[in-house]
């Protein structure tokens, strides 16, 4: 009997920074089955701390060199800046680019996130059969510039996954005569028993008050300026406390100066980007995810795995994960509403003790393999049709 050959598989990406969507794709790419699939990641850039990450069966091509293999003459690095930003718009005005560097046919093609639906609908394949994932809330404002190219690309796909139902359930209330293809909700998986591990490498150093730990990129729609505000508050109204943020973004500067100018540089820590944030996370007292929007957010069911008391704002799936006042606490995007939360996390431990009760047993509602049985299904069927 002859051996079928191995399905062959392009994810398309931007770069590997640390973030949510980056750790579905390598989470996918670790436990897709590598004997059915041969499996291959495009970046437009071979940038950022998960960039060699891939498992060691993953094919990695990519278009452009990432900033760590730059120059560290400032001027040098600028002129390699420009000349990388030509190659890249050449590249997307030109798929036979990738084409050529991939020199392959793939049997299906999947755009991770929004960002590299253009690339994979513009692939020179044009028998590939193409999936588009989707993680955003589609009435986000900062997104709408993006909107109608989004809406246009949308119906051009083979199949659709959305990250949460709160995703899927916002763009058929927005945009109802949309043609939608066939699509499914499928959830982040959350690799427990590595999360775990990783949660007990180390003993971070905490001063000795109620600790918040928060981890997410620094951009405007993570609400740390709104959580900034609401700390310099609490700590003015005596209620003593210590925030550490992990992670890095186009925010950073503009927050160093927020915490200088509400005078809380030492109270509101900014650790920068780490791989290993958990240790942190499971020894903290708290978890707070201030966003403005979300879909899925892994940093939330990994911090409710490591039992921690989460104050998050509703939004996304975040109210799929969190039961409100049960096994967390659900705000608004306000400051006086994390001021409240946070007062109340502070404040009030048989509060705190009934919420980590709830969570002993919270990690059953995480059912990895349910997850890749259900990709590997799409992709398999869209092949056999």
């Amino acid at each position: 009997m002859m051996k079928k050959d191995k399905i062959k598989v392009l994810f398309r990406h931007r770069s590997m920074e640390m973030g949510g969507v980056e750790k579905v794709i390598l989470s996918m790419l670790n436990h897709l089955d590598k004997e059915k699939f041969e499996m291959t990641v495009c970046l437009n850039i071979n940038q950022g701390e998960l960039r060699d990450e891939f498992p060691k069966h993953v094919r990695k091509v990519f278009i452009a060199n990432g900033k760590e293999d730059f120059s560290k003459n400032s001027v040098i690095q600028k002129l390699q800046l420009a000349k990388r930003k030509l190659k890249l718009q050449k590249a997307q005005k030109n798929p036979k680019i990738a084409g050529k560097l991939l020199n392959e046919n793939f049997e299906v093609e999947i755009a991770p996130t929004y960002a590299a639906f253009s690339s994979v609908l513009n692939s020179t394949n044009k028998n590939s059969k193409k999936i588009g994932w989707f993680h955003s809330d589609i009435t986000l404002p900062k997104l709408q510039p993006l909107v109608p190219a989004i809406l246009k690309q949308i119906p051009q796909f083979d199949y659709f996954i959305f990250g949460s139902q709160q995703t899927k359930d916002i763009l058929i209330e927005t945009y109802p005569n949309l043609n939608i293809p066939e699509n499914q909700v499928i959830l982040n998986a959350i690799p427990i028993e590595e999360l775990k591990t990783k949660a007990t490498a180390f003993q971070p150093e905490f001063p000795d008050k109620p600790i918040f730990v928060s981890v997410a990129r620094l951009h405007s729609r993570k609400g740390f300026h709104k959580l900034m505000e609401a700390h310099a508050q609490l700590l003015k109204d005596g209620f003593d406390h210590h925030i550490t943020v992990i992670g890095d973004g186009d925010e950073k500067e503009n927050l160093k100066k927020q915490a200088e100018s509400l005078g809380v540089t030492q109270s509101f820590e900014f650790l920068g980007s780490l791989l290993n944030p958990y240790p942190y996370v499971k020894n903290a007292d708290f978890f707070i995810l201030p966003s403005e929007s979300e879909s899925w957010p892994l940093i939330i069911a990994d911090s409710l795995i490591l039992q921690k008391p989460i104050i998050s704002t509703n939004v996304g799936g975040i109210p799929e994960m969190i039961s409100h006042e049960k096994t967390g606490y659900l705000i608004n995007y306000e400051t006086s509403e994390m001021y409240d939360a946070m007062k109340k996390f502070i404040s009030e431990p048989e509060f705190v003790s009934k919420i980590k009760e709830n969570l002993t047993d919270i990690e059953k509602q995480f059912d990895n393999q349910k997850i890749f049985d259900a990709v590997e299904n799409i992709i398999t069927k869209l092949v056999e049709k």
